[in-house]
């Protein structure tokens, strides 16, 4: 992997990890910066969360990897996030309340600014409970496992309005691409599932399954591996002899 390669894996992978941070804790994007601003542990804007996030920010600063890995040791002290230095910041009081897991390494370390860094740049991939960058190998299976998911196991056709209008993208090719998709008609791409699986969450809530804080991307995306290893293991029935089981039972009933 070239040098360019390695640091688009690791904006991908860093991107992703700032979302899981924050679902998991259930914050808005304001949280982080109000923390660096109020703690004076470093200077992030709320933009560049949001950037983060959407894998936008190409070259982020280094008081950015300070802030954040500051405010991730913070909170990881021992005696856990303290109110106390917040005090007149009901906002952030009540968000920490809601959410205060801070980002550990695999082995249980508080992620630091260089960490974060390393990350950042395609040295170290993520922690393993916040990775969720989707293998090749495995596009196919989770486009099948979605598609099953998201109509519960009935054909397209039957789905297809309810879904389509749950679905919060607006242009169009992405739409074609996700109704083909839903279809049986083409497979996402790994990179395609990756650029899209924040807004496939999202199409739950539109369906009314559950809020976004509910099931979390991290965990969306971990109950379509099961789906998709457990399709996998059934294997594919003779399809000559399940239409023949099919008559059977409409020429009994």
């Amino acid at each position: 992997m070239g040098y360019q390669a390695e640091i688009e894996s690791g904006r991908e992978a860093f991107s992703y990890l700032i979302r899981a941070w924050h679902e998991r804790n259930g914050w808005s994007h304001r949280v982080l910066p109000g923390l660096a601003e109020v703690l004076d542990l470093g200077r992030i804007h709320n933009s560049q969360v949001s950037m983060l996030r959407n894998r936008k920010l190409a070259s982020p600063g280094p008081e950015v990897f300070l802030a954040l890995g500051r405010i991730n040791q913070w909170m990881a002290a021992p005696g856990g996030v303290q109110a106390g230095p917040l005090a007149g910041h009901p906002d952030l009081i009540e968000a920490l309340g809601q959410g205060g897991r801070p980002l550990l390494s695999d082995k249980g370390v508080p992620l630091g600014p260089g960490d974060l860094l390393e990350i950042f740049v395609g040295l170290v991939p993520p922690p393993r409970a916040f990775d969720l960058r989707i293998a090749e190998e495995e596009a196919a299976g989770l486009s099948f496992a979605l598609a099953d998911l998201l109509c519960a196991g009935r054909p397209w056709r039957l789905c297809r309005d309810q879904v389509l209008a749950a679905y919060p993208v607006a242009k169009a090719q992405r739409r074609e691409r996700f109704a083909a998709v839903m279809s049986g008609q083409r497979d996402y791409s790994a990179s395609e599932l990756d650029a899209e699986l924040m807004d496939l969450h999202r199409t739950l809530e539109g369906l009314g399954v559950a809020a976004e804080q509910e099931i979390s991307a991290d965990r969306f995306l971990e109950v379509l591996r099961q789906k998709a290893r457990l399709q996998q293991e059934a294997g594919l029935e003779d399809l000559a002899a399940a239409i023949r089981q099919e008559l059977v039972a409409e020429g009994s009933g």
